[in-house]
């Protein structure tokens, strides 16, 4: 994926897409889910994924709300590696069972990311180890995809040391384990404590076993410093809403606000030359790392304000790319 990408810059490399807006927690740090709506409609799924390939997108992520309460998860799973993409998902794995985990391999899960936030259930998150541990052992034992089990610190996760044991028993399970950094509702840099970046270091000090730890965005955010980088969400890193919408992430809706039916080339191209203003204290890690590919080549040249009137001149943009 990451050679693909180093030959051509005019395809995304990584989609997240949601099938659902709906989620069985309320995490407190999160605003990415609601409890009423309704899964998006098999076909429409279809449409949305067949779309993304003719853009040749590497990657796509589902994720939510929880896409495990999609009636019709493994059917957009094989969609998805129908179109030749790699097909990732990102659950709170509270409903895996032995048949849901062999319903997943059989689809072709290639990935799943599982974030635990403490070790016991409190009112910030109950996405806990002592919830989780059984399904854990079950992916353990059923699961033929790569599992990354991460665990966080920031947004108010009350004991920080609580990360150093949830990864000390993903790799006792065999899984991989990284640790992230809860932005706030905003999406923005919120620095560490004394403590909590002691414990980020010491998750980071480890054995380093895949890409995503292979850059410093993170360690900035620790230092409560800002970030020098050329964000090309909206190019490489898509955000697919419920709506079908494609956003820069998760945290900047509105911006393209594209139908992903209609997004082009072009409009692949035209994002991948336009800075986004909030991007300094930014700490959305996946679309940093999917952007630090590209950080070598290309400079912005046109600059974008997420939230504010450039509204109207990015639609204007895009309008004008289609005609």
């Amino acid at each position: 994926m990451v050679v693909r990408a180093l030959a051509n810059t005019s395809h995304p490399v990584l989609v997240q897409i949601v099938p659902t807006r709906y989620c069985n927690l309320s995490c407190a740090y999160c605003n990415e889910y609601d409890k009423v709506s309704q899964p998006v409609p098999l076909d429409e799924m279809f449409r949305r994924i067949d779309a993304l390939g003719r853009l040749g997108t590497a990657m796509v992520g589902i994720s939510g709300g929880e896409p495990l309460t999609h009636p019709d998860l493994d059917a957009i799973i094989r969609r998805i590696r129908k179109t030749g993409a790699i097909a990732g998902m990102i659950t709170n794995g509270f409903l895996l069972s032995p048949e849901r985990i062999l319903s997943l391999n059989e689809a072709g899960l290639d990935h799943m990311q599982i974030s635990i936030d403490n070790l016991d259930p409190d009112e910030v998150s109950k996405k806990s180890l002592k919830t989780l541990d059984k399904r854990l052992e079950m992916l353990a034992e059923y699961a033929e995809f790569h599992v990354n089990i991460n665990s966080v610190v920031g947004g108010g996760i009350r004991n920080p040391n609580d990360a150093l044991a949830i990864g000390k028993r993903a790799l006792e399970l065999g899984f991989e384990s990284t640790i992230g950094i809860i932005h706030d509702g905003d999406g923005q840099l919120k620095p560490l404590t004394e403590e909590e970046a002691r414990v980020f270091h010491t998750m980071t000090n480890r054995k380093k076993t895949n890409y995503a730890q292979f850059d410093h965005f993170q360690e900035a955010i620790v230092q409560g410093k800002p970030n020098k980088w050329r964000c090309r969400a909206g190019s490489r890193y898509l955000y697919v809403c419920e709506d079908g919408l494609v956003h820069y992430c998760s945290q900047q809706r509105g911006f393209p606000a594209i139908p992903v039916a209609e997004y082009t080339c072009e409009d692949v191209k035209r994002e991948f030359l336009t800075g986004k203003s909030c991007s300094p204290h930014c700490t959305i890690g996946c679309v940093h790392r999917i952007s630090y590919i590209d950080h070598w080549r290309a400079p912005q040249d046109r600059m974008i304000s997420p939230g504010r009137q450039d509204l109207v001149q990015i639609q204007n943009q895009a309008a004008g790319s289609r005609r």
